[in-house]
């Protein structure tokens, strides 16, 4: 079993996705004409207005909020110290080189599944990837296959990860037994996903601004108090990226170290091209009352989650000039760089920031695992409340153990799912175009973009018409 999962690993981890999601990436900003550079202000309209006539979903901001509950977490405090560690400054480059490539990706992805979104039996929006494979592309067995790979790896396996990380960060910080954060924070997911897809949409809006913010704030006080180093450590992370110059903070890399350990980071972070986002994209209620607006607003979490959230890790760490090595890399490496900056409060901010960056990915996580449980035709009652039992026991054993084949397996199962959703959105990236200049051609006329599935005249099989009628 293990040599199998090795070998699916080895073919997906090291050629098919990382090769296919930047490839992708290329290929939606070149035909989409740079749309997340030349129309990045569209992208903060979109999130910041809200459609309160339509009450089947939930707002934009909330949308993006909950995606970025799933994309931010433990690998934005962890994963960039081990970019560093491997890649040396360089890879921050590359990182950055991959988050705008995959805003092109994320704004496609999104588009699709506001487009082919339907309503459940409570009244409900649902969509997803799965959804735009079986109408889209009528093979609802790869949407089914699709659905399965995500509640594997995000609705069980990768909750008990981060729950596995908070137990960690907690006992090393406060000297909290592992089995009581496990039963803890079990408790707490629990109280959130019993209130449904709302309440974890209410609560991510709450928590995961003021997280992101705190952690920024952060960062933006260790560029305060090392101003004058600020520009050489810039110039570093450029130059690194190419070998040129000499590395920053003690940081040493090759080329080809950073380039790898820079995509692999970006690419893991940031989410996008993996089909994971569109679930809750799906679920919003555009405003403008648009499929493109939602692709906007999730495009933006992307640059959140790997331009400034990840970047924010990166400065702390180069400019606190704490040396990495074999031993001090990861969460450890992080800790000592803010204590550097703010003393022993350090590694109590790591270990809180752990907390909720770790806990809002595992709420997250789950509001993709009950669209693609919907999908499959157990979206009822008994269907979803095993689903979240599942979750909850994940979530203490996670804390208490790491297994690796089953780690793994929930890799080898995402990788399946995001090779797929990536043949998927290439073969409907004619629909992304065609809706991508409706919704600007509007935008440039002056009026406020609208889709009418009824009034577009190629609109492709399996849209329903009823969601896109003239409200």
């Amino acid at each position: 079993m293990d040599a199998v999962i090795d070998f699916l690993n080895t073919i997906f981890w090291g050629y098919v996705l990382i090769y296919g999601l930047l490839a992708v990436g290329v290929y939606f900003t070149l035909r989409l004409g740079f749309v997340q550079i030349v129309h990045f202000p569209e992208m903060l309209r979109s999130v910041l207005r809200s459609n309160d006539t339509d009450k089947s979903g939930i707002t934009p901001f909330q949308a993006l909020c909950t995606s970025l509950a799933s994309r931010v977490g433990t690998g934005n405090i962890a994963g960039v110290a081990v970019a560093l560690t491997l890649g040396g400054p360089g890879a921050i480059f590359w990182m950055w080189v991959v988050a705008a490539l995959g805003m092109a990706t994320a704004f496609a992805e999104s588009t699709l599944a506001q487009l082919y979104k339907v309503k459940d039996d409570e009244g409900r929006y649902r969509g997803g990837p799965a959804f735009y494979i079986a109408h889209g592309l009528k093979a609802s067995w790869a949407g089914g296959l699709f659905s399965v790979c995500l509640i594997i790896s995000f609705g069980l396996v990768f909750n008990a990860v981060q729950a596995n990380s908070i137990a960690d960060a907690v006992e090393g910080a406060f000297g909290v037994p592992k089995l009581g954060t496990g039963l803890v924070v079990a408790v707490l997911s629990g109280v959130i996903i019993f209130g449904g897809i709302a309440t974890i949409a209410r609560t991510a809006e709450f928590v995961v601004p003021f997280m992101a913010l705190a952690y920024v704030g952060l960062a933006f006080y260790a560029l305060a108090t090392h101003i004058s180093l600020v520009p050489s450590v810039l110039g570093h992370i450029v130059g690194s990226a190419f070998g040129v110059g000499a590395a920053a903070g003690g940081v040493a890399g090759s080329v080809a170290a950073a380039m790898m350990n820079g995509v692999k980071r970006g690419l893991f972070s940031n989410e996008a091209g993996m089909g994971s986002a569109p679930n809750i994209a799906a679920v919003a209620t555009p405003d403008p009352h648009h499929p493109v607006s939602q692709g906007f607003v999730q495009s933006l979490g992307v640059f959140i989650d790997t331009i400034v959230i990840c970047t924010a890790t990166a400065l702390l760490i180069l400019l606190s000039e704490v040396v990495p090595s074999a031993e001090l890399t990861g969460t450890q490496l992080t800790q000592a760089a803010l204590e550097v900056h703010v003393g022993w409060l350090g590694r109590y901010f790591v270990a809180i920031a752990i907390f909720f960056f770790a806990f809002t990915s595992i709420i997250g996580n789950y509001s993709y695992a009950e669209n693609a449980l919907v999908f499959l035709g157990h979206g009822h009652v008994s269907g979803v409340i095993v689903l979240r039992l599942a979750l909850l026991a994940m979530v203490v054993w996670g804390s208490l153990q790491s297994v690796a084949t089953v780690f793994n397996a929930a890799d080898a199962s995402m990788g399946l799912m995001a090779s797929i959703n990536l043949v998927a959105i290439v073969l409907l990236s004619g629909t992304v175009t065609r809706l991508t200049k409706d919704y600007l051609a509007q935008r440039k006329a002056g009026t406020e973009p609208v889709f009418v599935a009824d009034e577009m005249a190629d609109l492709p099989p399996g849209v329903d018409r009823q969601i896109w009628s003239r409200k």
